[in-house]
């Protein structure tokens, strides 16, 4: 079959006429991922010897004549921050270098039960902390089409497996843009759900009010099919929404009539990169010519989302990361004279910097003298940001905006200097404030090669309109797969 680009429908089709096996498919992405990754470093942990037994067992179950699931045979990649029973799940962490999950994530369970083949955990950013993969305490991922760039973060491992072939689809976590951002810098497109769409029990805490799991493919029916399997209802999720989802594959390509698109133009001019500006300005008279309307829109507090971001989301972690301590499992320094002591260097030694800093601007923010100045007043600009949206929405269906204000930056390029770093999710963090569903979509390349991506936001639980929305602009776009580095 060559080198591995097949989607999830062809591979069905492929399975049901006996063109291949599951073990066909299989090999061929384990061997994508033997070639490539040593330069890659989308993985932190493949599982050959699991993965070839899976397809083995669904090849016999197919001989025997049962049905094909909705994703028989289909490799798929796995952020390490999800949980897969019996597979290491390190959160790309030396705290958590050796651990082993007990358990397997909700998402992964219904992953496995619709036929997926798991092929292995992927490189993130510590603890999902950052915007370029940078913070794994396993070194960075590289991205695909210019090895010395980062692939974005926290997801970027995920989002280069699927951008170099090594999986059809993969799984990542969203906190304030760790699936969008890594998908807009690698050329895929990336789907954020509904807060509570889609179950986190399973997914390691970062921020548990702004946490979502979200897919990521090569094309937008792949991602309908993907979120298609894991969304519903989950008791295990105390946040889990009860309503059904919708048919997320279904009508995708149904006419676009009495769509409203709604721009914030004067908030996408400044800082944004010039042919991020173009590719805006491209989707929009693709939407336009889609039979869509294209009006102005408010969104007054926009511009505080990332400052009201960068305070609820450590303040969250410094809570949830408490558990780490060194007591109850993961990694122990060895060198201590009390208990006092062992917390003190397990937690300095086991946690990066970029997880140091977030955990201490979080207590501080949340200490006696300081909890209504900012983690108080943040909640109540979260408020405001909530507002300007359901306004937005009460007007238009789906709002545009840029994914990330430039392409994918060289690797280094702003590790020495956080605010810059934090300043990527700019456009990123409202969705999960707000817990509204968007997602990244391709639309074109530089110059350079590197990939470019607008995003589209729409309101609660209305992730199958902004399915709708991109498949319509990925017919426009028709982009062509683009020459990769590796």
């Amino acid at each position: 079959m060559g080198y591995p680009r097949l989607s999830i429908a062809e591979i069905r089709e492929g399975l049901r006429r006996k063109q291949f096996s599951c073990v066909e498919i299989t090999q061929q992405h384990l061997k994508r991922i033997e070639e490539a990754d040593a330069r890659l470093k989308a993985f932190l942990t493949v599982t050959p010897e699991s993965a070839r037994a899976r397809a083995a067992v669904l090849d016999q179950a197919l001989a025997a004549g049962e049905p094909l699931l909705p994703l028989t045979g289909v490799p798929i990649a796995i952020k390490d921050n999800i949980c897969t029973q019996g597979v290491r799940t390190t959160c790309g962490s030396r705290i958590l270098s050796n651990y082993v999950a007990p358990y397997s994530a909700t998402a992964v369970e219904r992953l496995e039960a619709a036929g997926a083949v798991i092929v292995g955990k992927t490189n993130c950013d510590e603890f999902g902390m950052g915007s370029s993969t940078e913070n794994s305490a396993f070194g960075p991922s590289r991205n695909p089409f210019d090895l010395e760039r980062v692939p974005g973060g926290s997801s970027g491992g995920s989002a280069v497996a699927v951008a170099a072939g090594e999986a059809v689809g993969a799984f990542g976590s969203d906190t304030g843009g760790s699936v969008r951002t890594p998908a807009a810098f690698c050329g895929v497109y990336g789907l954020k759900p509904t807060y509570g769409r889609v179950s986190r029990y399973g997914l390691v805490a970062y921020s548990s009010s702004l946490d979502t799991i979200g897919p990521l493919a090569r094309s937008v029916a792949d991602l309908a099919e993907l979120l298609q399997v894991i969304a519903g209802h989950d008791p295990r999720d105390m946040t889990s929404h009860g309503s059904a989802p919708d048919r997320y594959t279904s009508g995708l390509d149904a006419a676009l009539r009495n769509h409203r698109v709604g721009v914030p133009f004067s908030l996408i001019e400044e800082g944004v990169e010039a042919e991020t500006r173009r590719a805006i300005h491209r989707a929009l008279d693709a939407l336009e010519r889609a039979g869509c309307a294209v009006e102005e829109i408010a969104l007054p507090h926009l511009a505080n989302a990332i400052d009201t971001y960068y305070l609820i989301a450590p303040c969250e972690a410094s809570s949830n990361l408490a558990r780490y301590d060194g007591v109850k499992y993961g990694y122990r320094s060895e060198h201590f004279s009390n208990l006092g002591e062992m917390y003190q260097i397990t937690r300095a030694g086991g946690f990066g910097a970029e997880v140091r800093r977030r955990i201490m601007l979080g207590t501080f923010a949340l200490s006696s003298g300081y909890y209504d100045a900012y983690f108080l007043k943040a909640s109540k600009v979260r408020t405001l940001l909530i507002q300007d949206f359901q306004a937005a929405f009460a007007r238009v269906n789906t709002i545009l905006i840029p994914t990330a204000p430039t392409p994918a930056f060289k690797i280094g390029e702003k590790t020495s200097d956080p605010l810059a770093m934090y300043l990527t999710d700019v456009f990123t963090v409202p969705a999960n404030l707000v817990g509204i569903p968007a997602l990244s979509v391709p639309a074109g390349y530089t110059p350079d090669n590197l990939p470019v991506a607008v995003q589209l936001l729409a309101n609660q639980f209305h992730e199958k309109a902004l399915l709708h929305v991109a498949w319509h602009l990925e017919q426009a776009f028709a982009l062509k797969p683009a020459a990769l580095a590796v």
